[in-house]
C-alpha cells in the first residue's frame, strides 16, 4: 500500500465541517482499494488564527508544508478579518510559493442536478477551465501614492510573462488533446490592447505544436454569454488570471450552484506540492449549521487521488456522489433535507464493495 503525506488546512466556517466528512470517504476508498493510505496532519491557519496570531499562518508556514506531497483545503474567510487579509496572508501565497500554475475548475452537470439552464441535464455539459493561476491580473505588483487624500493615485499591474503564460497555454493544449480535442481561450484583446494581444499571440504560437486541437479565441465577455447560451461547445477553456476566476464561478452557477463547485492548484512538475479546494467559500451564514453541501469537497478530493495517481478510486466517489443525488439525498442548498453528515453517510453506503 502506498503512503501519501497530506497536510489538512480546514480554515474556516463550512471547511471545518465539510473536510472531516470528505475525508471519511477518501479513507474508506483508500480502505477498498488497498492501494493507498494518506498520512496526514492538520494545520489550524484560519481567520482565527490570524486574531489570535497576526498573521494566517506562521511565518515559516511553506516550510512547514513544502515536504507533502498535496494539501487538502476547506474555505479561507470570516468576518471580521477583511477578505484580502485573509487572501493575500493564505492561499496565494501557497499558490505562488509552491509555482501552483495550474487552476483547474471541471464544470459539468452531476446526475440528480437539476442545472439553473433550460433543457441541460446530466451528459450535457462537461468542460475544464484552466486558469493561469500565479500572475496575470493578479500579480502583486502596484500601490497607492497620496492615500485617503483628494489626490490619491491608484496602481494596479497586470504582469504576463512568457514562461509563465506558454506553460498554462502548454498545459490547457496537452488536455485538450487527452480530451475531445478542443481548446478554446478566453482573451480581451480589443480592449487590453498589450497583455491581451501578447495573450493570443502566445496562444497562436504553442498552438502551432498542437494542430489536431480545434483552436478558438472569444473576447471573455462573448464568451461568458455562451457558458450560458452554448455550453456544450465547450471541452477546454484556457484563461488569464482574472478572467478564469470570473468565468469558473459562471461555471459553478451553470452547474447548480457554487456548492458543487471543486478546484485544484496543481504545480504540474510536481517540484511542490499541489493544493485542492472548493471554491464556495466559509459560508458565514450557515456555519456551525451542520447542512454544508459537501459536494464540492467530495469532488475536490477526488480531483487530489486523480493527481495521487487513482483516477480509478476518484470515480469511485464521484458515482457515488451522483448515486445519492440520483436517489434525491440533498442538502437543503440543493432542495434538499440532509444534513452534510446524512448526506456523506449515503455516499458511502454506495461505495464499491
Amino acid at each position: 500500500m502506498n503512503k501519501h503525506a497530506l497536510a489538512v488546512i480546514p480554515g474556516d466556517g463550512i471547511g471545518r465541517e465539510t473536510v472531516p466528512q470528505a475525508l471519511t470517504v477518501v479513507d474508506r476508498v483508500g480502505e477498498i482499494s488497498g492501494r493507498f493510505y494518506l498520512e496526514r496532519r492538520e494545520f489550524d491557519w484560519s481567520c482565527a488564527y490570524y486574531l489570535q496570531h497576526g498573521m494566517m499562518m506562521p511565518e515559516d508556514g511553506l516550510e512547514m508544508l513544502k515536504d507533502y506531497e498535496a494539501i487538502f483545503l476547506g474555505a479561507v474567510g470570516y468576518p471580521p478579518v477583511p477578505d484580502h487579509v485573509s487572501l493575500w496572508g493564505l492561499l496565494l501565497p501557497i499558490r505562488r510559493g509552491f509555482d501552483q500554475y495550474v487552476n483547474l475548475r471541471p464544470v459539468k452537470i452531476l446526475a440528480g442536478i437539476d442545472s439553473p439552464l433550460r433543457g441541460y441535464q446530466a451528459g450535457d455539459i462537461d468542460f475544464v477551465v484552466i486558469r493561469e493561476n500565479t500572475e496575470g491580473e493578479y500579480s502583486n505588483m502596484g500601490g497607492r501614492l497620496r492615500p485617503n487624500t483628494p489626490e490619491e493615485v491608484v496602481i494596479q499591474n497586470s504582469v504576463f510573462t512568457r514562461m509563465g503564460t506558454e506553460r498554462v497555454m502548454r498545459h490547457a493544449f496537452e488536455m485538450a488533446r487527452s480530451r475531445g480535442g478542443k481548446l478554446t481561450a478566453a482573451t480581451k484583446s480589443n480592449g487590453l490592447n498589450y497583455s491581451m494581444p501578447f495573450w493570443d499571440q502566445v496562444f497562436r504560437e504553442v498552438g502551432r505544436e498542437y494542430p489536431d486541437v480545434e483552436q478558438e479565441l472569444f473576447h471573455v465577455d462573448a464568451l461568458a454569454s455562451y457558458f450560458v447560451t452554448r455550453p456544450e461547445r465547450f471541452d477546454v477553456v484556457v484563461a488569464s488570471n482574472l478572467f478564469g476566476d470570473i468565468l469558473t464561478d459562471l461555471g459553478g452557477a451553470i452547474q447548480g450552484g457554487l456548492g458543487l463547485a471543486a478546484a485544484a492548484n496543481i504545480n504540474p512538475e510536481r517540484r511542490y506540492p499541489s493544493m485542492f479546494e472548493p471554491v464556495h467559500g466559509s459560508a458565514p451564514d450557515i456555519a456551525g449549521k451542520g447542512i454544508a453541501n459537501p459536494v464540492a469537497q467530495l469532488w475536490t478530493a477526488k480531483l487530489m487521488l486523480d493527481h495521487l495517481g487513482y483516477p480509478e478510486e476518484g470515480g469511485w466517489i464521484m458515482e457515488a456522489v451522483e448515486a445519492a443525488l440520483q436517489d434525491q439525498v440533498k442538502t437543503p442548498d440543493l432542495g434538499g433535507t440532509a444534513s452534510t453528515g446524512e448526506f456523506v453517510a449515503e455516499v458511502l453506503k454506495r461505495l464499491p464493495g
